[in-house]
């Protein structure tokens, strides 16, 4: 946090020094916003292949093949869910969320893409529907699915409660459900698990001190926001110690709920889609 009483006397054009204004760091107007007419459009007759529902406090893996959607429920009552997806057969390929951000701001809603990870660079999925668009930001700049928290975690948990153990957070959640999935061991599995999307998760920074802020998710039973794969995933969610966010996370003491996943496979592809292909850099690094 910056502090409330610098240290160091401001410079004289301190004021016109703030005043300059702010540049866009990655202009994606070159990225296209996609058009997502066909991909509704593809979801008619649609087949569901496969559900998932994810038990509070635990977390489940899923398959998406290529070219069909995934959608995240809330079934019984307010509650996040926090995803990690990965490329299918490689798990080093995964959901790269800070660049992710860095294209697509704070919050994610329909027409964003979730992005990999160097050196691939690619999108994973893209979002078709959010029930939550809505939302938009509040007075506070809260807003919904956001790729800015990480995940909740042990680690930090014991650093704020004098070394509290606590297993059922979603960075443990994750590892447990990929390393069931694989067969790695569990602390193989763990260097796998990233930062997230904070699926229905209300989230924004205080403007006095920056922090990270959580509040009560608006999500409420039949809610959902949905992908569509651009290449073959595995995922992971994670019904969120948390519950509903309104209060704390990593502990007992929230209601939490089931999350719904399920997978369906439509007729044909959505008209013009093209699966990606590699990150067009070489990868020489100048030598």
């Amino acid at each position: 946090m910056k502090p409330d009483h610098p240290v160091h006397r401001s410079p004289a054009d301190a004021a016109d020094r703030k005043a300059v204004e702010p540049v866009i760091c990655y202009p994606v107007e070159r990225l296209g916003r996609p058009d997502l007419g066909p991909f509704l459009a593809a979801r008619e007759g649609w087949e569901r292949v496969s559900e998932h529902l994810v038990p509070p406090r635990e977390a489940l893996c899923f398959d998406v093949p290529a070219g069909s959607y995934f959608r995240i429920t809330s079934v019984e009552g307010p509650q996040v869910g926090d995803l990690n997806l990965w490329a299918a057969g490689d798990l080093g390929e995964r959901f790269f969320s800070g660049k992710t951000r860095a294209l697509h701001g704070t919050h994610l809603s329909a027409g964003d893409r979730m992005w990999s990870c160097l050196p691939y660079l690619r999108p994973m999925a893209l979002i078709t529907e959010d029930t939550l668009d809505w939302y938009g930001f509040d007075a506070f700049g809260g807003a919904v699915h956001d790729v800015i928290g990480t995940r909740c975690d042990p680690y930090t948990h014991a650093l704020l409660s004098s070394g509290d153990q606590y297993h059922h957070c979603c960075h443990s959640n994750l590892t447990r459900a990929l390393a069931g999935r694989t067969g790695l061991p569990l602390h193989e599995a763990e260097r796998h698990v990233h930062d997230v999307l904070n699926v229905f998760m209300c989230t924004g920074f205080t403007r006095d001190t920056g922090q990270y802020f959580m509040k009560a998710s608006p999500v409420r039973p039949g809610d959902f926001i949905e992908f569509f794969a651009e290449i073959d995933l595995l995922g992971a969610l994670s019904a969120c110690p948390g519950g509903d966010c309104s209060a704390k996370h990593s502990s007992d003491e929230a209601r939490c709920h089931p999350l719904l996943v399920e997978v369906f496979q439509p007729k044909v592809a959505p008209a013009g889609w093209v699966a990606p292909g590699a990150n067009p850099y070489d990868r020489s690094h100048g030598l």
